[in-house]
């Protein structure tokens, strides 16, 4: 597999595949019994593929989402596992043209499982391939140019697709439609964190007590990746400053020397965080005027760093820009300002702490919803003296309410 392709954050704490997880492969589980988290998911795929062994068939074709370093790549591998068949493994970037996806797909054997990680990036006249692939388990192929082009179908092996993505907004609907099973993989919470590290240190052999486990999975971000990434660099920790041992003590230790927090926030996360409240007063604030004051790049805090700091609702999206929340305020140890209430107003208790304020606004705290304030009328909003400064830019800004930027 291809390691260049994911550069994009490159943090220890960064959900994108890393050169240094090469050896992730020899981690992965390829049994049920060894795979920790996703009960849902894992238990509705029990079921299908245990239905399709009996049958002698091919399993349905799968679409596995959700956020980098979850485990579509590992529960690819025991599906094939499960189902006693080879797998084949490619990138959507990697497939440029069509006869290379239809060399992949002639070379398969019956019942095979082909998986295509990023498949969100496959090239167009590649995925349209796939269309008859997928649903007719054939291939039409051009023979010639000109008057004298002919087409002919190739039959294939009846084989299971399995695509990965990170990204399933932007899967066009004839082929998202072709998946018979979507599966949607959540962040794993501490306790199944502590399963997959304590399975990995006795892979490993690294010596480690059940409070150093909950320590570096309380801080993994509910990511497998982030966990086994920090597992090895206590291991060097225990190894030149304890005694070859990770307990919560040295665990803490090497966190904080690695600048990461009890909540898996690293120095940018609370760079911009600080500088929020600093100079903005906790907001709101504009994307580009943001990116100005850390010195980084908008696209970098948009994909990067906010999706994170939206799940755990320190940082919200409003009409008017980045807003701080309460519990922003409340992990850099500062509190709010008097005014901070009437600034926020009828923004919801996620940011002003009102119970009462909390059906009253809309605020988008998850990357994966919008907001649409099309339909909404004055009437319909309580909290807010004047709707027109959060629906109408134009009115808002010849009263100086709203971020130019």
């Amino acid at each position: 597999m291809d390691f260049e392709e994911y550069g994009e954050d490159d943090r220890i704490i960064g959900r994108e595949r890393q050169t240094e997880d090469r050896d992730e492969r020899g981690l992965r589980p390829i049994r049920w019994i060894d795979y920790a988290g996703q009960t849902k998911v894992k238990e509705n795929l029990k079921v299908f593929i245990e239905a399709a062994a009996a049958r002698g068939e091919a399993l349905d074709h799968v679409l596995l989402y959700g956020p980098p370093g979850l485990g579509k790549t590992t529960l690819a591998g025991i599906i094939a596992a499960e189902m006693g068949v080879s797998l084949k493994i490619t990138t959507g970037p990697a497939i440029e043209k069509p006869g290379e996806l239809a060399a992949i797909l002639t070379n398969l054997n019956e019942r095979d499982v082909l998986f295509i990680d990023e498949i969100h990036r496959l090239n167009r006249s590649v995925e349209e391939i796939l269309y008859p692939a997928m649903e007719d388990y054939c291939l039409d192929i051009m023979i010639g140019k000109g008057p004298s082009a002919r087409s002919i179908r190739l039959d294939l092996p009846k084989f299971t697709l399995i695509g990965a993505t990170t990204r399933a907004g932007l899967l066009s609907a004839p082929l998202r439609d072709r998946f018979g099973m979507i599966h949607r993989l959540e962040l794993y919470n501490t306790e199944d964190l502590m399963e997959i590290l304590r399975r990995d240190a006795d892979i490993l052999n690294i010596g480690i007590d059940t409070k150093g486990l909950y320590t570096i999975a309380s801080r993994s971000r509910g990511t497998p990746r982030i966990a086994i990434r920090l597992l090895k660099r206590m291991r060097d920790f225990a190894q030149v400053k304890g005694a070859g041992t990770i307990d919560k003590k040295l665990a803490d230790y090497g966190l904080a020397a690695l600048e990461i927090d009890e909540r898996g926030l690293d120095k940018t996360d609370r760079r911009i965080l600080t500088n929020m409240v600093e100079m903005f007063c906790g907001g709101p604030v504009g994307l580009e005027t943001l990116a100005a004051c850390t010195g980084e790049d908008p696209v970098t805090i948009e994909d990067v760093y906010e999706p994170f700091l939206m799940q755990i609702g320190y940082l919200a999206k409003t009409p008017r820009g980045r807003v701080l929340t309460r519990l922003g305020w409340q992990h850099l140890g500062l509190a709010c300002p008097d005014d901070y209430e009437k600034k926020v107003r009828g923004l919801g208790s996620a940011l002003t702490g009102d119970p009462a304020q909390e059906a009253s606004f809309p605020v988008q705290t998850d990357i994966d919803s919008f907001m649409d304030f099309s339909e909404t009328s004055p009437s319909d909003v309580t909290g807010v003296s004047d709707i027109t400064s959060l629906t109408d830019p134009a009115g808002a800004a010849d009263k100086g309410e709203l971020n130019n930027d």
